[in-house]
């Protein structure tokens, strides 16, 4: 069947319909933000491939994964097999980098166990394994009647008294053994300290005077092989020692490692992990500058913070200290000497004489060191089983890399081991664009060559895909937690071209998110190659040249919520344009626009200016933020826009106006700090991570909603307060579910099931309190009311009319307002977000940030948002807003233009202006595309 038809999809908002969509063709779904383009592509043609998919497995698989309901739909024909690739964060675990997602560092480890080759870290030259045979031969070229001794050293820094050793020794007839280089005898008994490192080494053969007799040298070193594994010492008389092994060995030290293989390169492997950080690469440390937040305070202020307040021991001992060293306890911390200070922080060298007064007066002295409050608090960290206690200390300490190995995860030993003077650790921090280069120019011996061609093909083939879908900034070493939603689709998406499949149906969810107009390009070539092997693309998208670029073109709506859920056009895109009723069509042909506004505003003549900013790929550069104007930052992914506002700007300011423990990006200074009063940052984090946050608890208007149910007739004769009415407390809600309204069944090593409780049926709340109406509809109905159906509900309610309004105004009519939090998407969190502070009165030194506010928006929910914008910078705020889309950069008052490139080739400023000044820049990728966009 050439074809997959749907019919009767009712899933969430889908009003029973039936559509056809040709295989083996790039197909994108658009529409309005809540129409129903999720619902049909990944609610009710992914989820009914997936169950197909779940039904044909064993019974036996089928009780590990349990049922997987059906969709809302009648029938579904043509479907192949399904996989979806959607904005979901890959992985949160720290041990969990680019490069083991994509298998590259699997790879890799492969690549260094056959070719790589192990230095010494004591004496940094190549070291070898030996055979048995080479090792004779190279015994049989020494001068004829040198004397040697065949040593094999068994025991090497080992503590201990090795009595079973020499027990074993002795029963094998061996005769003697060297310890330290001193000669003893085994008639003897030896004895040794327990604590003492000892390297003890075993007489195997004597004397070996005659170098003819091979077949005697080759016994000699075979028995003290296999007695030392594999490691051989020889002694000549008089002279040298040469340390020859089985295993990689220097000739000149003890230094050896044992046969390479993949998992000596693993940071997940204790072969190959770090000891001290455990292959982490960081180790959280309590933080002077957080313990020491305000150093203008002093001791007696409490200036030490987490140490020594509400902690009389503590205190106690801190005054015993400054008495023995003389610090002024009432001098401000900032004035106390620095080796003074390092005594307070880090503990004496010296016992120090403490007196204790308990409650009742009696009076005890202690003489010991003192412990030190920074090792006090990590001590504490690592010992504690409470897990309130250990959040606590966490707001006292960063993560730092881990000194052992500087952040390289992996042992000395791994490190010394180098491919033309990389190692494995030097490629994993090289962007994918010069790993790539860099394997390709790899110049190799014929052997090399042979063993490791068919690793490097798959390696460079990998990179590759990762390139072409505009991740050539990106390191292996990266960890997956700090991957955009964007990032890690794109990884995934990378992976599925790899894999070469074909007859496959796949699923994306806005691939497009995060990218720059000319990565873009490139991943549209990267979907054009996977349908052309033979493959159906689904593509949830609002991206303008992704929709030209569709070879079928689907629009959901016309509106959102209730007022979505039609098929409104389908057809090639120039049909869709040529279509009245689509919203989406009237935008491709120019019909409809965001226009560009006839005039720039001037802002209020104060600024926000970095200084030396040189975090992460940042060049020391110098940055003015205009106040009072709507400013877009703007470069390729990965010119270090987020590092630039998120981590330098956003936490500098909010470190200044709110006091906050944030350590902010490395600049030399923050100028202007003094003309804000107030920082949002409005990111696309979730607003909750459990059911039980919502859109109506996080706006506020649910505690206005519980007030008017607490003042209903009823509620007062049943002696009801708010409290009732709350899912949170005991009381009103459904004790079964705890308020959650479902229950989560662990699934163990699968996610997590949540399946609605079977007492209160997902309505949170017992029967008692359901009883209670206003306008005859009670708590539960209000929360599972849409926002639009709401605003109407309460439109006699001033107070609430006006908190719903602003969900209105940001375009979310569509979500209801007891929507689960994890259930809504970046962009709808933002946007919640956004309605929380919009109800707050504007001061004209507020400063906004947002970051890709525009992900998930249809182009007229995007002139929506930007009406919104415009309406805070009118009121003498300042918008700042990271972002790649056109439509919002060519709008904007000014544009900070980060790059040239992503990675290593960022971090500059490329321009700075107004949009028609960037225009003009022809250094300036954003300028290029920004100049189209001006003359349409």
């Amino acid at each position: 069947m050439e074809k997959i038809i749907v019919k009767g999809a009712r899933e969430n908002n889908l009003k029973n319909i039936d559509i056809e969509l040709p295989k083996n063709k790039l197909i994108v779904m658009t529409g309005l933000s809540g129409s129903g383009k999720s619902s049909l592509a990944f609610d009710t043609i992914f989820a009914e491939g997936q169950r197909r998919y779940v039904e044909s497995l064993s019974a036996y698989a089928r009780q590990f994964i349990g049922n997987v309901e059906k969709p809302d739909v009648d029938s579904i024909e043509g479907l192949s097999p399904s996989i979806s690739i959607d904005q979901k964060t890959t992985n949160k675990n720290p041990r969990s980098t680019v490069g083991t997602i994509t298998e590259i560092y699997d790879f890799l480890r492969l690549l260094f166990a056959r070719i790589g080759t192990p230095y010494c870290i004591n004496h940094h030259i190549p070291i070898t394994s030996q055979s048995i045979e080479e090792m004779t031969n190279k015994v049989m070229e020494m001068e004829n009647g040198t004397k040697l001794e065949i040593l094999a050293p068994v025991v090497h820094g080992e503590k201990g008294t090795h009595k079973d050793l020499f027990d074993d020794l002795r029963a094998q007839g061996f005769s003697r053994v060297r310890v330290n280089g001193e000669v003893k005898s085994l008639d003897e008994e030896i004895v040794l300290e327990k604590n003492k490192k000892d390297n003890i080494e075993v007489v195997v053969d004597r004397v070996v005077v005659n170098l003819e007799e091979r077949s005697r040298i080759f016994e000699s070193i075979e028995t003290s092989t296999n007695l030392a594994h594999g490691k051989v010492l020889l002694h000549i008389i008089g002279g040298e020692e040469i340390l020859m092994s089985e295993n990689y060995a220097c000739v000149h030290c003890n230094y050896s490692i044992p046969e390479l293989e993949p998992r000596l390169f693993s940071f997940n492997s204790p072969y190959g992990a770090c000891p001290d950080c455990k292959g982490l690469g960081t180790k959280l440390k309590i933080s002077e500058e957080l313990i020491l937040p305000d150093k203008s305070k002093s001791l007696n202020q409490n200036a030490l913070q987490g140490y020594t307040i509400d902690n009389n021991t503590h205190n106690t001992t801190v005054r015993a200290v400054c008495e023995k060293y003389n610090i002024d306890m009432d001098m401000p911390v900032k004035d106390i000497p620095k080796d003074k200070m390092k005594i307070l922080l880090y503990g004496t060298k010296e016992p120090i004489e403490i007196k204790y007064v308990a409650k009742n007066g009696n009076v005890r002295y202690t003489n010991d060191y003192y412990e030190g409050a920074i090792p006090n608090l990590e001590r504490r960290y690592m010992e504690t089983t409470s897990a309130w206690t250990r959040e606590w200390l966490e707001t006292f300490m960063i993560e730092m890399d881990c000194s052992t190995c500087h952040g390289t995860r992996l042992q000395d030993s791994i490190l010394s081991i180098y491919i033309k003077g990389k190692n494995i650790y030097d490629m994993t921090i090289m962007s994918i664009k010069e790993l790539r280069d860099f394997l390709r120019k790899l110049k190799l011996t014929p052997e090399q060559e042979n063993i490791s061609k068919l690793l490097l093909s798959e390696i460079d083939n990998r990179l590759n895909f990762l390139v072409n879908v505009g991740l050539d900034y990106l390191t292996l070493e990266r960890p997956a937690g700090t991957l955009s939603g964007g990032e890690s689709q794109r990884i995934r998406l990378a992976t599925q071209i790899g894999s070469k499949l074909s007859g496959v149906l796949y699923v994306l969810d806005e691939p497009s998110i995060g990218l720059h107009q000319r990565d873009n390009e490139r991943l549209i070539r990267s979907l054009e190659e996977m349908r052309d092997l033979g493959n159906t693309l689904i593509v949830v998208e609002h991206d303008e040249d992704t929709m030209r670029a569709a070879d079928y073109l689907v629009e959901i709506g016309p509106g959102a919520g209730e007022n979505g859920g039609n098929v409104v056009a389908y057809g090639t895109p120039k049909e869709v344009m040529k279509n009245e009723k689509s919203l989406t069509g009237r935008y491709l042909s120019g019909k409809e626009k965001i226009e560009v506004p006839k005039k720039r505003r001037k802002g209020n003549g104060k600024y926000l200016e970095i200084l030396k900013a040189e975090e992460n790929n940042l060049k020391k550069i110098n940055v003015k933020f205009p106040l009072g104007k709507l400013i877009c930052v703007t470069g390729v992914s990965g010119s270090g826009k987020s590092t630039l506002v998120n981590e330098i700007l956003y936490k500098t300011v909010a470190n200044h106006v709110y006091k906050t423990k944030d350590i902010p990006g490395k600049c030399k200074e923050v100028k202007g700090l003094e003309n804000i009063d107030k920082v949002i940052m409005i990111s696309q984090d979730a607003i909750g991570r459990t059911p039980r946050s919502n859109p109506a608890t996080y706006v506020g208007v649910f505690d206005d909603i519980r007030d008017l149910f607490a003042n209903t007739k009823e509620s007062k004769m049943h002696g009801y307060d708010k409290g009732r009415f709350s899912f949170n407390v005991k009381g009103g809600r459904c004790e079964a579910c705890w308020g959650d309204g479902v229950k989560k069944i662990e699934m163990h090593f699968l996610p997590d099931v949540f399946v609605p409780c079977d007492v209160c049926h997902g309505r949170r709340y017992n029967r008692e309190t359901l009883d209670i109406k206003f306008k005859g509809k009670n708590i539960s109905d209000v929360l599972n009311m849409r926002v639009s159906e709401a605003a109407e509900f309460f439109e006699n309610v001033p107070k609430i009319k006006r908190k719903l309004d602003v969900l209105v105004d940001v375009g979310l009519t569509y979500i209801t307002l007891g929507q689960s939090a994890p259930t809504l998407s970046g962009g709808e969190a933002g946007r919640v977000k956004l309605a929380k502070e919009l109800q707050k009165k504007a001061t004209g030194k507020s400063l906004f940030i947002l970051d890709e506010p525009t992900t998930g928006l249809h182009m007229e929910d995007i002139k929506k948002l930007l009406s919104i914008l415009n309406r805070i910078v009118d009121n003498g705020d300042t918008v700042i807003v990271i972002e790649h889309n056109l439509d919002v950069i060519k709008v904007s008052d000014h544009i900070i233009d980060l790059g040239p490139e992503g990675g290593i080739g960022g971090g500059t400023i490329v321009t700075t202006g107004t949009p028609e000044e960037v225009s003009k820049c022809e250094t300036s990728y954003t300028g290029q595309w920004l100049k189209k966009y001006l003359k349409k």
